[in-house]
């Protein structure tokens, strides 16, 4: 069995705390794509955990968790992370990376600071994690795998190719100085003595998994508007934010059985670029204050996300291109302050109605067509069985199912892995 997690909009949807429930049911939980750039937050016995490089199965003593090989490793993140969580109580979890994963080295995360600093106001909104030059340099050739820290010979050679491209660019776009190689070389060093115990080839280790049927849990980082192909680029990250990458940036070329798309009960996004249903002041900050366990704010870079009503168009958009088998409806206990909840229905773009997610021209100059749902006025985040909840608030969730497409099988009422309702989809 091979399930996904992955979000349906922008990220922040709440996936973390679904990974966490679902980890419980696994037995190899996959982070294949991303890096450091985003977490996941989850709330368990052992405190608050905001993940970034982790996967979310690191809680359980049962479950071996993957980093694949497509994700941004940064190592010093890795390393850190793994020993903030043991420091808090939490057992040392199983870990294994792939020898194919490529490093994020501190040369990326300053090409990447330099860049948003170049651009000023038409910068892209980075958390300056290094993300878009490490692909860059992934796809050019001239990124490292961590197999090949075991050759220094290989390194050696490979610096001098790659150092004076490096250079010109920092010396003379940048004006800033210039990468020495025996820092650049110590620095590679330096990461295979912290990295190397974990180090494993996860093609044939997952090989061996599927012929034992063990359950996979692929876990997703941000979400389908994300991605730089069906997204909204160039706003977007700089790999594949799709189910279907799962089992390539995994190293699973394998079937999955069932995709889990994650969405909230409204929309949030950190970072630039078209948010059609977007709201603001008061009103955005009303929302921001009461959304999650401590409100809107980013879980990597502590920005106050971006608010907005549900938008009907982006999410079932988000679903299409995650090929999604079921929708999880998250934060829906935020909502119980509100008289009237307006939902983004439609886009009129160019003087039309439009049902479809555009593309990146049309969306910069589409505004939301809204229709409002009567609010349900109460809190309940106390209720632990889908049918208790209030008729408006039930009548809330069909109405998105209905307008969606997509049956909507769990319901997240509260930050806590034990406020998650099971739903009885109507489709």
């Amino acid at each position: 069995m091979i399930k996904a997690v992955v979000g349906a909009n922008w990220g922040d949807e709440g996936k973390g705390k679904l990974t966490d429930v679902f980890a419980k049911e696994s037995d190899i939980v996959v982070r294949f794509q991303g890096g450091n750039n985003a977490g996941h937050t989850i709330i368990n016995d052992y405190g608050k955990f905001a993940l970034h490089m982790l996967p979310s199965g690191v809680f359980y003593d049962h479950v071996t968790n993957v980093i694949g090989n497509g994700v941004a490793l940064n190592i010093p993140a890795f390393i850190k992370e793994l020993n903030a969580i043991v420091e808090k109580g939490v057992p040392m979890p199983k870990i294994i990376v792939s020898d194919r994963a490529q490093i994020v080295m501190s040369y990326h995360v300053l090409f990447d600071k330099l860049e948003e600093e170049r651009l000023g106001k038409a910068q892209f909104g980075s958390t300056k994690s290094g993300i878009a030059p490490f692909y860059s340099d992934k796809y050019a050739k001239i990124g490292f795998q961590i197999s090949e820290l075991f050759d220094e010979a290989w390194l050696d050679a490979k610096l001098d190719r790659i150092l004076p491209a490096k250079n010109v660019l920092l010396t003379h776009l940048y004006h800033a100085e210039p990468l020495r190689k025996e820092d650049v070389f110590a620095e590679l060093i330096a990461y295979r003595e912290q990295i190397s115990p974990f180090v494993h080839d996860t093609v044939k280790y997952f090989q061996t998994a599927v012929d034992e049927k063990k359950v996979i849990l692929l876990e997703g980082q941000l979400g389908a508007l994300r991605d730089p192909d069906f997204g909204i680029y160039p706003y977007s990250t700089s790999s594949s934010t799709l189910a279907f990458y799962g089992p390539i940036g995994a190293g699973l070329p394998q079937h999955i059985d069932e995709v889990y798309a994650v969405t909230k009960a409204y929309s949030s996004s950190v970072g630039a670029g078209p948010f059609v249903s977007e709201i603001f002041g008061e009103e955005a900050q009303a929302l921001r204050i009461r959304g999650g366990d401590a409100g809107e704010f980013g879980a990597t870079t502590g920005r106050p996300r971006r608010m907005g009503w549900f938008d009907v168009v982006a999410t079932r958009y988000g679903c299409q291109v995650q090929g999604a088998t079921h929708l999880v409806l998250t934060n829906l206990d935020v909502l119980g302050y509100l008289d009237e909840i307006p939902v983004c229905v439609a886009y009129e773009t160019d003087g039309k109605r439009r049902e479809h997610f555009p593309n990146i021209t049309r969306l910069e100059n589409s505004t939301p067509i809204l229709e409002v749902f009567p609010g349900w006025k109460s809190d309940i985040s106390q209720i632990r069985n889908y049918d208790e909840l209030p008729e408006l608030c039930k009548a809330y969730v069909d109405a998105l199912e209905r307008m969606l497409n997509v049956p909507i099988s769990l319901v997240s009422n509260g930050p806590k892995r034990e406020q998650i309702l099971t739903r009885s989809p109507k489709l």
